[in-house]
């Protein structure tokens, strides 16, 4: 089964700083149909205006992944962490027990991102935090872990869930695959380019979400850049 949810379908909002697209509940944005896909809890699309961000705000309990899709975003923490993360690199905070911490845009043009939020499979510990680039030729043509709870990815970023956060880079016409585990859960979306998922067509930034299929084979329309959330 794959359903896809068109972008125009997402909920969304307007700040003026932040224009936002939800593909689950989120803030003021409810769907009892969005609520969550297995353990994914958020999925934001976020466009943040130049000198614009979150400022200082607590979380627990909850895995943070971040994918910057254009420009860059620069991270501080109760922690002392801070750090800079740009287009085409992903930061994770296990939020834990208890963090703070702030997200903002400090360059000169609209920074966009997603924003992934997953369920933790256990409450506690300390908070941590990092990023990592991952250059796109080290995932073109082929789905990569960006973000893992297994200890076999071992050149992704660490995360506190039975999950993966996985990025491909296709060009036009390129295909890939993924073999998706029984009573799993998918996710995906394009932050740019449309492509085929299972034969069915998915606009740029549209969600695909996707269970009871044992692979999940993408082709790529336009030169495309994917993600993709495997939860159970």
């Amino acid at each position: 089964m794959i359903e896809r949810r068109t972008f125009n379908s997402l909920g969304h909002a307007d700040h003026g700083w932040l224009k936002a697209r939800h593909h689950f509940s989120f803030a003021g944005y409810h769907d009892p149909e969005r609520l969550q896909w297995g353990a994914l809890r958020v999925w934001n699309d976020d466009e943040i205006a130049p000198g614009a961000g979150f400022p200082p705000h607590p979380h627990a309990d909850m895995e943070i992944i971040t994918y910057v899709r254009e420009g860059a975003i620069t991270h501080q923490d109760s922690l002392g962490d801070r750090g800079r993360t740009e287009a085409g690199d992903v930061q994770v905070m296990s939020a834990g027990a208890g963090i703070r911490h702030a997200e903002y845009n400090l360059e000169p043009a609209a920074t966009k991102i997603f924003q992934i939020w997953i369920l933790p499979r256990e409450s506690g510990g300390a908070p941590t935090w990092g990023t990592m680039p991952f250059p796109r030729a080290n995932r073109a043509g082929r789905f990569v872990a960006l973000a893992s709870g297994y200890a076999e990815d071992a050149d992704a970023l660490p995360i506190r869930a039975d999950a993966r956060v996985l990025g491909a880079a296709l060009e036009a016409g390129e295909a890939a695959s993924y073999a998706l585990g029984q009573g799993r859960k998918a996710y995906l979306a394009s932050a740019k380019g449309a492509f085929e998922l299972n034969g069915q067509r998915i606009e740029a930034r549209d969600g695909a979400a996707a269970q009871d299929e044992a692979t999940l084979s993408v082709r790529a329309l336009d030169d495309a850049e994917l993600l993709l959330v495997d939860v159970a």
